[in-house]
């Protein structure tokens, strides 16, 4: 079974992001024998769907961080830097094209690129962005070198962080709520004043307190869109539960790590556990999730399914900077997409949305360097007029 960490380490690895810590700590682990055939195993499944393919050279891949951890240590004697690996578009190879060494050159030659007669082809990521609306009604805008005084909360760049403490109900004061708004093309990261810590997708809304009362569920209610949570622990509030609201949902948590989905546009929700123990409920029945298992609760009312997932960082890939697609279709694909990259799309012919594409791909690219690789790789094409995606 592979650690949820080194997994992080060898996606990281594989898109050019791994710091010299990680990159240590992966080679160490690689030492083990057995790990390296983990390794090899996890390489050939995630990385080469073409099972006729060379296998993975283990070694040489050994070899290979051992010298980039050399090479950048030297780089970092003659530079400062924040980050030496974030390189756009350097995306995972997988159908059909085996595996692209992260320490070569990835770049198209002249006649190995794609000639794509697009218009619009520098739409960019999405940015750390949010619109707060706070208790009086007034909306205000976050956003990297807008300066906001706000009481109570500390606007640092990216982030939102709330330092009222939970409140005594001595005091029987009446919860006052904000709303973060996370628009289509954007991301935005809030900490609660019970230290909880949340992180929201593109297209989606959070309400919640501006503190939490005493003796009271620590209740927070996802609008709709997808979010990260990482639960303060209830031991550290006096046993007070944490409970996040979606829809037809709701979800009681003690202290732990998940993931929910519920946008407006999808007939599903989907709770995805980390970490700890929740217990999902639709009115009706309700179901304990252990680590590594997702509920999905259909909006038509269909009861609550459990399943197991293999990878979990298929589910939370976007929180770390990546879109992770396992056999997933270009409809599921562009939907995802339109989402961070603020466009729309169509399908010039219906079968074309059944296509499948696995991979992992950076979210700092551009949306011109996502498709010539989903182009390159699953046969379609595309074209970008006035911020429409058209496949074809």
């Amino acid at each position: 079974m592979l650690d949820q960490k080194i997994e992080t380490i060898i996606i990281k690895y594989f898109s050019r992001s791994a710091s010299i810590d990680e990159l240590i700590t992966l080679t160490a682990w690689m030492n083990d024998e057995s790990n390296a055939l983990v390794f090899k195993d996890f390489v050939n499944t995630n990385y080469l769907i073409d099972s006729n393919m060379l296998d993975f050279d283990i070694e040489g891949e050994r070899k290979k961080v051992l010298q980039k951890i050399e090479h950048d240590k030297k780089n970092q004697r003659t530079a400062s830097f924040k980050r030496l690996y974030k390189y756009a578009a350097i995306l995972t190879v997988t159908i059909g094209l085996g595996v692209a060494y992260v320490l070569n050159d990835f770049s198209f030659n002249k006649e190995e690129q794609i000639a794509v007669p697009n218009e619009d082809t520098n739409i960019m990521p999405g940015i750390d962005r949010a619109i707060l609306t706070l208790e009086n009604g007034s909306e205000v805008i976050l956003e990297k070198g807008k300066k906001v005084k706000l009481k109570g909360r500390t606007l640092n760049e990216d982030k939102l962080v709330y330092h009222t403490k939970t409140k005594s109900p001595k005091k029987k004061q009446e919860l006052q709520y904000n709303y973060l708004t996370i628009p289509r093309g954007n991301q935005y990261f809030v900490q609660l004043s019970d230290d909880t810590r949340v992180w929201l997708n593109s297209e989606s809304k959070l309400k919640y307190p501006l503190f939490f009362i005493e003796g009271q569920p620590r209740m927070v209610e996802l609008i709709y869109g997808e979010a990260y949570f990482e639960v303060s622990k209830s031991t550290l509030h006096n046993g007070d539960s944490f409970m996040v609201k979606t829809g037809l949902q709701e979800i009681e948590v003690l202290g732990t790590e998940f993931n929910v989905k519920a946008y407006k546009d999808e007939d599903e929700l989907v709770t995805t556990l980390v970490e700890g123990e929740v217990k999902v409920g639709n009115g009706i029945e309700s179901k304990l999730l252990s680590p590594s298992e997702q509920s999905i609760i259909n909006v038509k009312g269909q009861g609550i399914k459990v399943k197991k997932v293999k990878k979990i960082f298929d589910e939370i890939a976007w929180k770390e900077g990546y879109f992770s697609f396992r056999q997933k279709t270009m409809k599921d694909i562009m939907k995802t997409l339109s989402r961070w990259y603020d466009v729309e799309y169509i399908f010039r012919e219906a079968e074309l949305e059944n296509k499948s594409f696995s991979g992992v791909l950076d979210r700092e690219s551009t949306i011109d360097q996502i498709l010539i690789y989903i182009q390159k790789t699953n046969e379609i094409k595309y074209h970008i007029r006035n911020n429409m995606v058209i496949i074809e």
